[in-house]
């Protein structure tokens, strides 16, 4: 790497192109678990109007909510039956467009959750294609003549066969489902099939909001000759799904037909889709989507490594470095997104701090600093800023989740050991993150006045809104306190990026810098100390964050010493051009 490497900074945040949605920190909220206001047990929309206050103290910009559209809750929401209409546990169309205008009136902005790969098997277009091969709604979705024998291997992600063909008897023919049996894939290579979604789009456009995330967007696109799957290309089978003959001339019609039409958002989710093919959803000249975000955090925690007991090393964390800035450089002329928890992973903390009581606040705040000190528009999820953590259910009676459910009967049925799946649950059941939102110490959490839908987490007591408020050094103020410094500086959304320090086992070290600013972040990632070398000659330096009370020492030497779980900014002046010589960057 040449010594000159952040020599064009300035350059390229100039050409930059300023949007609302790339200096936004996104506030995701699961708003079945968020409030419940009538007392039934499902946090509805009613419930999230009345902590909008709330929302709009912690600093963020927009609400993204999961879906809300009406639906029999297969997958609680992600099977829709009418895009038209809200969900009945969650309130009405009267609900929505209150708490839209309401949002709107705080300075917030909204975006919903699109889910257009497969509707419900309840939606008045399955009901009617399932009738009859002659039905006109028959092509509104994939099938497999019988008398062609059996389908190709697709195999489901929430299936408990594992298959995702189901036949359908009315017309002698398996309907595809990349998902559960109740959510049949939608045929976008039917123009009327996209059509439809494009108004539906524009319907809620017209009502106010502002934007999309696209959920599984990468797969709308089908071969449908169906071919056999080249295993040797793609081992893992899911990345052909990802790989849709015209998914691409799908995705600019979308935004020529309608996003081009509105100042909104738009933000992928990029499931299979490797790195090298990032840059065709997100180059702005390709007019597709603002963004797209990833699963590799999750999934080299997941299958990683386990942590030396002898250590505390984390050996993942190379592994997790060199993906975040393979993604970054990726991106290229478009915009990175940033997140580590959602409602498909576990808790964040669980998973990439510590949820021993030693150091849960401490690594929480490590995690805050990480994500709203990286480039590109951070997600946040609802809970993550109080220091919630998984719950680890002991009992598969406890979970909701159909992915667990019908894992869990997969394995009883093949003869697999079910504890050793319940155990594994524990640390990345997606139930873990979808508990109750814990307000106070009252019962349920002040999540519900009647019975919650799912069990809250009995550490509540602890952490929760109400006491963290008060408490100076919380969770909660740290994350606030970082909000507010990214928003005093630029540099941390438009500024370039660089690693340092790859190969460090225990410590997250990059560089943020513009023509004025230089910070430098230094993370540790385990519970021990670690020993930062940035190779910087530090003529002055000036520590403007940190997650410890009392900030460490820093002098002049070239090592950083790291307290379990530390997390620093250091603010570097003036420039020295001797600093690059000795890093170990990514190429």
């Amino acid at each position: 790497m040449s010594k000159h490497t952040s020599k064009n900074t300035l350059e390229q945040i100039e050409t930059t192109e300023r949007a609302w949605w790339k200096e936004a920190v996104i506030y995701q909220i699961y708003p079945r678990s968020f409030k419940d206001s009538n007392g039934d047990g499902i946090g509805d929309l009613t419930g999230i109007l009345t902590k909008l206050d709330y929302i709009q103290s912690l600093g963020v910009d927009v609400i993204w909510l999961n879906p809300i559209f009406l639906s029999p809750n297969d997958d609680n929401g992600y099977d829709i039956s009418d895009y038209y209409e809200i969900m009945k546990e969650f309130g009405n169309m009267e609900d929505f467009d209150r708490l839209l205008h309401e949002i709107h009136k705080r300075g917030l902005r909204l975006v919903l959750d699109l889910v257009v790969n497969h509707s419900s098997d309840e939606h008045p277009w399955f009901e009617e294609a399932r009738k009859s091969r002659t039905n006109p709604y028959y092509t509104y979705y994939h099938w497999w003549p019988a008398e062609q024998g059996e389908p190709p291997l697709r195999p489901s992600y929430f299936d408990e066969d594992g298959t995702a063909w189901a036949y359908n008897k009315q017309t002698d023919s398996y309907y595809l489902h990349y998902f559960s049996r109740k959510q049949p894939d939608l045929n976008w290579e039917n123009p009327d099939v996209r059509r439809e979604i494009f108004d539906m789009m524009k319907f809620w456009f017209d009502k106010g909001i502002d934007g999309f995330r696209m959920d599984s967007i990468s797969l709308i696109a089908k071969d449908v000759s169906f071919p056999e799957i080249n295993i040797k290309q793609f081992p893992g089978l899911f990345e052909f799904y990802a790989k849709g003959q015209h998914l691409h001339d799908y995705l600019h019609e979308m935004n020529r037909a309608v996003l081009s039409h509105y100042d909104c958002m738009s933000v992928g989710e990029g499931s299979a889709v490797p790195v090298e093919d990032v840059a065709k959803f997100v180059d702005p000249d390709r007019e597709e989507l603002n963004m797209l975000y990833h699963f590799d955090a999750a999934r080299i925690r997941n299958t990683s490594l386990p942590d030396f007991p002898d250590t505390g090393i984390d050996y993942s964390l190379i592994s997790l470095k060199k993906m975040f800035a393979e993604w970054d450089k990726a991106v290229d002329r478009g915009w990175p997104s940033i997140y580590l928890g959602n409602h498909d992973q576990p808790r964040m903390i669980s998973r990439f701090g510590s949820d021993d009581p030693r150091f849960r606040s401490v690594s929480a705040k490590m995690l805050a600093t990480f994500l709203l000190t990286m480039r590109g528009t951070p997600y946040w999820f609802a809970g993550d800023e109080i220091g919630m953590c998984n719950i680890c259910f002991e009992n598969i009676d406890d979970y909701n989740d159909i992915d667990t459910k019908n894992r869990y009967k997969r394995t009883e049925k093949e003869g697999g050991d079910t504890q050793a799946f319940l155990e594994e649950q524990k640390q990345i059941g997606r139930d873990n993150a979808r508990t109750p939102f814990q307000w106070d110490k009252s019962a349920n959490a002040g999540f519900t006045t009647g019975k919650p839908w799912i069990k809250v987490n009995p550490d509540y007591q602890t952490f929760n809104v109400t006491s963290e408020e008060k408490e100076k050094d919380s969770i909660l103020n740290y994350f606030k306190k970082v909000i507010a410094f990214r928003k005093e500086n630029p540099n941390l959304v438009y500024g370039t990026f660089t690693l340092l320090d790859i190969n460090n086992p225990r410590a997250f070290l990059y560089l943020r810098e513009s023509e004025g600013d230089r910070f430098l972040v230094a993370l540790n990632f385990t519970p021990l100390v670690a020993i930062a070398l940035p190779g910087f000659l530090l003529e002055e330096v000036e520590v403007v964050l940190c997650n410890y009370k009392k900030p460490i020492d820093i002098d002049v030497k070239d090592e950083i010493t790291l307290r379990p779980f530390e997390a620093i900014v250091l603010k570097l002046r003036p420039k020295t051009e001797s600093y690059i010589d000795s890093l170990d960057l990514l190429e």
